[in-house]
């Protein structure tokens, strides 16, 4: 049982912070706090949207409460989304629940996201030093757990050796700290995810998988999209491969840039793909509307022969 740790609603806002330790004091605005004693009204679990008929795992979706999501958003709904969601792969990893907040189609999601492995405080400055690198929106400290980060999109925090990242449409911080302090109050009791989740036919790529990442994995991720596409997932703390498919229309039109890039490198695979030696990133087509990426992270220059061999082994599962 994870210690309940449910802390107020505190921002430190400090403006023209852009990654950790970069911090301008005298413009920082005095710490604000409210009480940290959990509500004892019980949370209405999310609905789950009415053409699901499958049993819905017991995650941080179904437990938040749903009224706090709809208000603090400013929503129609806030349904749990049946289907798993493939699993956002980085340095960290997470595991990933939805729920949806409109009744129209593709209309917003809330993600609400795990660390796959052990997280540390050192993991968490890592992850914002990250997100800082990437120059958007900057983000500013929160009270939330042992620490965190976010933006008027996001919050990601630390609680007993896990990450959390909770993200969605704009509103503003304060209101992702209240979503955070939510999650916070659901996690104690919440099952423990499996390291190793397989599908059969991803293990035709696991021996090449470990020659690209330099080591075996600590993680197993496999899955498939939203439309069914295989999804294949191979985790450490410093590494991570994966495989996936993109479907668009533009399938043709997206290869254009990347058979004319300087690093690419062309393998004998689909209708054409490429080895991008700078970044490893591998890219087939397969069709006028499929895309099929074999991603290493994070992005570096990998021996070509090694990615054309992981291809290799995987793209039976894409271009059969």
């Amino acid at each position: 049982m994870r210690t309940l740790i449910a802390a107020g609603l505190a921002v430190v806002l400090l403006a023209g912070c852009s990654g950790p330790g970069q911090e301008d004091a005298p413009s920082a605005p005095p710490l604000v706090s409210v009480s940290q004693t959990p509500s004892e009204t019980p949370s209405e679990t999310p609905s789950v949207t009415p053409s699901s008929g499958s049993k819905v795992a017991d995650t941080l979706c179904v437990r938040m409460d749903a009224t706090l999501v709809q208000s603090t958003l400013a929503v129609p709904v806030a349904n749990i989304q049946p289907e798993t969601p493939p699993v956002d792969f980085g340095l960290p990893t997470y595991d990933v629940c939805q729920l949806t907040l409109s009744t129209a189609p593709n209309g917003p999601v809330l993600k609400v996201e795990t660390s796959v492995l052990l997280a540390t405080k050192a993991t968490l400055a890592a992850t914002q030093k990250a997100y800082a690198a990437t120059k958007k929106e900057p983000a500013k400290p929160v009270l939330l757990g042992e620490g965190g980060y976010g933006t008027s999109t996001f919050v990601v925090f630390l609680l007993d050796g896990k990450l959390y990242k909770i993200a969605g449409p704009k509103a503003t911080l304060a209101k992702y700290v209240v979503l955070g302090q939510e999650a916070i109050r659901q996690v104690p009791g919440l099952p423990a995810a499996d390291l190793l989740i397989t599908r059969q036919d991803c293990e035709r790529g696991s021996s090449a998988a470990e020659k690209v990442m330099g080591g075996p994995a600590e993680a197993r991720r496999d899955g498939e999209t939203l439309v069914g596409d295989p999804v294949c997932g191979w985790v450490s703390t410093t590494s991570v491969l994966y495989t996936s498919v993109r479907r668009t229309t533009q399938a043709k039109a997206l290869m254009v840039p990347i058979r004319k890039a300087a690093t690419s490198q062309p393998i004998p695979l689909g209708d054409e793909g490429y080895v991008d030696t700078a970044t490893g990133r591998t890219t087939i087509r397969v069709g006028d509307d499929k895309l099929v990426d074999l991603v290493p992270l994070p992005a570096r220059a990998i021996n070509p022969d090694l990615m054309t061999q992981f291809a290799l082994a995987m793209a039976p599962l894409y271009t059969r």
